[in-house]
């Protein structure tokens, strides 16, 4: 069990990767002094009873002191303050889907406003006096009730181990505080952030504490407790904020060594020739992370492209290259092989056995393979850029911007046109409108697919955003009206926003519009048109179907008969239903409404 490390429970998937975060302060790194003559609070442990007392001399603190003799607030709100401003750029993908806010709210720059989900963070404390202090200011800060943040020690008032169920299963309390209880033996799968405000002398124990965050788990059941989650769990954080990943040594160092350098770079740089273990580590943490979002399909063309080698393996290799035990390994096997040699021969024969190794590590990543990943990479990031759209709105408005927005449509208009003769969507929308009404889920996904492989960069979201951002006054309704769906559920829906942008591209609206707006005004003068000269030709029973059947169309661009035994039509009865309403009428309706709404 000693042999199973956690690199090696990284790569198996056993266990997540982790990236540390720093808070440093500089009451919490030089202490402070009070003056002689000052009133200041004192308080008694146990009671927490406070009472006012004149300093008779300096009194000096230093960092190691607070929380245990000396109490500064401001320091603990520095830190959850500080914490606060940053976790949603630690995890930018975070909205919730059930946010309510409005879009006015979150182009100011707050993404609590916008709906910003706290993973569950669990913060190590100090005392249990130290836990409540930190309790009443998380509180504070973020404004929310008790439930959101509890204490779980063995002197709660609540039942620690109820509260503890709570933080594992339910959705509230999104952080929990404790001294040492759940350091060791107890699983908390969602765990997504440590927040250290307390440091740890002991190694072991420091693992331990660290071990509460390593545990896979599946999305579906992330999604239980923490909903606006968008990948499965591939990494968690450490939040240090008191130094404590710097004042010991552990045996799990994080895999990432190179946080800064982009993955494009570090494979270019294996590429090129770079064979470090630094480089080594930092690309193997980078492909373990990828290797939890990417699809079966995608996990085939990797294979493909390494000649036989899964991701998994090639992690594997990365990590090994350096690894003390493989080390060891060559150069056992060197001195097997040259028996009786001099000891410059024999490290000669293992720096040939380590270069052939490392070398052979580094050969898939070749140019092919690296853009592959590049791509792949960017593709499974896209839900984070259209989900974190605070930063790109309120993004400094550099000179370039426009410019750079200019290019996104160029390079969008240039490639719908150099394909517009070989995807039947595209055909139907430039050179056939009479076939519009032929355009179904299948054939715009089709439309997309291809744009995700050729230019992952040309996601419609960020299409969208370049033609607010150029010409303002071209798109008309928000974007957030844009990414809804028929029933105006935020559901950030790619397909629909990519035909607004091919019907205004391709001259069909003058516009940029959202397309469920586009399918309403049509729907719209469709029944106006047919109640001409007669008064409500539809019944009230007729209308809330055909009302439905345009909701239908406003997400999957066409309806057929068949459809009418799915939801949400099977649940009224469905197809039969429906002739029983329209009768010999309900084929020209639904090739009408077919025709219409896609006008």
């Amino acid at each position: 069990v000693s042999d199973y490390g956690f690199e090696k429970a990284v790569i198996d998937g056993v266990l997540v990767g982790y990236d540390t975060f720093t808070i440093e302060t500089e009451i919490t790194r030089n202490g402070a002094q009070l003056k002689m003559g000052e009133y200041i609070d004192k308080r008694e442990r146990m009671t927490r009873k406070k009472f006012w007392q004149q300093l008779d001399e300096d009194y000096e603190y230093s960092g190691k002191r607070l929380d245990d003799e000396v109490v500064n607030p401001n320091q603990i709100r520095l830190i959850i303050r500080t914490f606060k401003e940053w976790l949603p750029k630690m995890f930018p993908d975070r909205i919730a889907s059930s946010c309510h806010a409005e879009p006015v709210e979150a182009e100011r720059g707050d993404p609590y406003a916008a709906g910003f989900e706290v993973p569950k963070t669990l913060i190590f404390a100090k005392t249990d006096s130290h836990a409540d202090d930190i309790i009443n200011i998380v509180r504070e800060e973020f404004g929310e009730e008790n439930r959101f943040c509890k204490k779980i020690t063995y002197r709660s008032e609540e039942d620690p181990k109820s509260v503890l169920a709570q933080f594992r299963n339910d959705y509230h309390p999104r952080i929990a505080v404790t001294v040492d209880m759940i350091a060791t033996g107890t699983d908390v799968k969602p765990l997504e952030v440590l927040l250290f405000m307390r440091d740890v002398k002991s190694r072991n124990y420091f693992e331990q504490m660290k071990g509460r965050g390593t545990r896979t788990i599946s999305l579906d059941d992330l999604r239980k407790v923490s909903r606006a989650a968008k990948m499965v769990k591939d990494r968690f954080v450490i939040v240090d904020a008191v130094g404590v990943t710097k004042s010991l040594k552990t045996d799990s160092r994080p895999l990432e060594r190179k946080p800064g350098v982009p993955l494009k770079e570090l494979l270019g740089a294996v590429a090129v020739g770079v064979r470090d273990e630094d480089l080594f580590t930092s690309l193997a943490n980078r492909l373990a992370r990828l290797e939890k979002q990417i699809t079966d399909k995608e996990r085939a063309q990797f294979v493909e492209k390494t000649g036989g080698r899964t991701i998994n393996q090639l992690i594997a290799g990365l990590l090994s290259a350096y690894n003390p035990d493989k080390v060891e390994e060559l150069k056992q096997k060197a001195e097997q092989e040259h028996k009786g040699a001099s000891p410059d021969d024999i490290r000669a024969a293992f720096e040939n056995h380590h270069s052939k190794f490392i070398e052979y590590v580094a050969k898939p990543f070749t140019g092919e393979l690296n853009n592959y990943i590049d791509n792949v990479r960017r593709v499974h990031e896209q839900v984070i850029d259209h989900i974190n759209q605070d930063n790109l709105l309120n993004a400094g408005w550099d000179a370039d911007n426009k410019d750079k927005a200019g290019q996104l449509i160029t390079d969008f208009k240039d490639w719908l046109q150099a394909h517009k003769d070989e995807i039947t969507a595209l055909q139907i929308f430039y050179d056939q409108p009479y076939r519009r009404r032929e355009l179904t889920y299948r054939l715009i996904r089709e439309v997309l697919d291809k744009l995700k492989e050729d230019k992952p960069a040309l996601a419609p979201l960020q299409v969208w955003r370049a033609f607010e951002l150029v010409s303002p006054g071209t798109a008309e309704g928000s974007r957030s009206e844009a990414s809804k769906g028929a029933k105006g559920q935020p559901t950030l829906n790619d397909l629909t926003l990519l035909v607004s942008l091919i019907r205004h591209v391709s001259g069909i609206d003058q516009s940029l519009t959202p397309y469920n707006q586009t399918v309403d005004r049509n729907f719209q003068r469709w029944i106006l048109r047919k109640n001409a000269g007669q008064h409500n030709r539809f019944t009230e029973e007729q209308t809330a179907w055909l009302r439905m059947i345009k909701e239908h169309i406003a997400s999957s661009f066409h309806i057929d008969r068949e459809d009418l035994d799915y939801a949400p039509f099977d649940a009224k009865g469905g197809l039969g239903k429906m002739y029983q309403l329209f009768g010999g009428e309900m084929e020209e309706i639904i090739n009408e409404l077919n025709e219409e709404l896609a006008a």
